[in-house]
């Protein structure tokens, strides 16, 4: 195996702490080349698709490459922002709220950098980054509130990946979840009744998660728990009652089974029941993208009113509210713990460069 080149090194430089903030990922432009290339990638890791790799390969090069970047490209072009991709533009923003929050709280001495796990930057190059800042201590922060081995543990495996063809590895913490931290829930509560306060209140809240296969939760991933533990602690914070809320998955693909109740068929049935006005948050997602602003923004808005609805809201992701932000530095700083400690000062770092050079390490 070939290592990467390490940086150069000079004793006496201060040891730094990172935070890498990890989301899913986008195509680098609403074109069918390009979504091409994310989709190849995002469809190829084996977490994401569980179906034996040689027929998987076939279907995936010979059918879904062919068919589907041109449909999704027209859907990103929908959404798609001046800046460019809505997920990556409010993920570098909360990467530089979250520097600036810690900061103001008496760590600036912390580096807060964000990667996606498909597309750029990537996760490889941002951790290549990080350690020619000199970052010996690595916070891997998945913004993923609940666990899924398609998300979350792929994000990890693209740590080790890189971190395989590295000589001088950092040390490693790594934020396996935060669906039921109090800070995360009372974000969404607070986006949920700021949302009210402007347009009134919903006949019915339907929260909408990503959709995973069935089989996911029989195999053991804990997601499909989660995103019930969430929706119940959402429910809580807004006072609803039972009634007042359901729970349901979007995002479906293929024609297995998939976790339920489907979003798309659940507004389609509240639509047929007479429900006047429905709102729908997103919990699983922290950042408005395609999933939010396209798939329930536009397509669930159509499948609601076509349906016999009246009106119909979607409210904003988290994004860059000041309560998620205060919300992920307190995520991030319990589980940095320790390495959020102020570290030796200027002239401690003094006395080991003159005591290494002494001897005999470069100056």
């Amino acid at each position: 195996m070939r290592f990467l080149t390490e940086p150069g090194y000079a004793h006496g430089t201060p040891e730094r702490t990172a935070i890498l903030l990890v989301n899913l990922g986008t195509p680098d432009a609403p074109t069918r080349a390009a979504v091409r290339c994310y989709l190849k990638e995002f469809l190829s890791d084996p977490r994401v698709v569980e179906i034996p790799r040689l027929p998987w390969w076939l279907i995936l090069n010979g059918v879904i490459l062919n068919l589907r970047p041109a449909k999704s490209a027209a859907k990103y072009a929908q959404i798609w922002d001046r800046r460019g991709s809505p997920l990556r533009v409010h993920t570098e923003r909360q990467a530089k709220l979250l520097r600036a929050c810690l900061g103001a709280q008496g760590h600036p001495a912390l580096v807060v950098d964000f990667a996606m796990r498909y597309g750029e930057p990537s996760i490889a190059s941002v951790l290549a980054r990080l350690k020619q800042q000199g970052c010996e201590r690595i916070l891997v922060l998945p913004l993923y509130p609940q666990y899924a081995a398609s998300t979350t543990a792929t994000a990890f495996d693209a740590v080790s990946d890189h971190l395989r063809h590295t000589r001088n590895i950092p040390e490693l913490r790594l934020v396996k979840h935060f669906h039921d931290h109090p800070a995360y829930i009372a974000a969404l509560a607070e986006g949920a009744r700021r949302h009210w306060a402007l347009h009134g209140k919903p006949d019915r809240l339907l929260m909408s998660f990503h959709g995973l296969p069935r089989y996911t939760l029989e195999r053991g991933d804990p997601y499909h728990c989660e995103c019930q533990k969430t929706a119940r602690l959402l429910a809580e914070a807004l006072a609803l009652k039972p009634e007042q809320y359901q729970l349901s998955f979007q995002s479906r693909f293929g024609r297995t089974q998939w976790l339920q109740p489907y979003t798309a068929a659940t507004l389609a049935q509240w639509g047929k029941q007479g429900l006047r006005r429905v709102d729908v948050i997103c919990p699983g997602f922290v950042a408005d993208c395609l999933e939010t602003l396209e798939e329930i923004g536009l397509e669930g808005k159509a499948e609601f009113l076509q349906a016999g609805g009246k009106e119909f809201h979607a409210i904003p992701c988290l994004n860059e509210s000041d309560a998620w932000i205060q919300a992920l530095a307190q995520i991030a700083l319990e589980h940095a713990g320790n390495w959020a400690a102020p570290r030796p000062d200027a002239g401690e770092l003094e006395r080991t460069r003159v005591r290494a050079t002494a001897l005999g390490a470069p100056a």
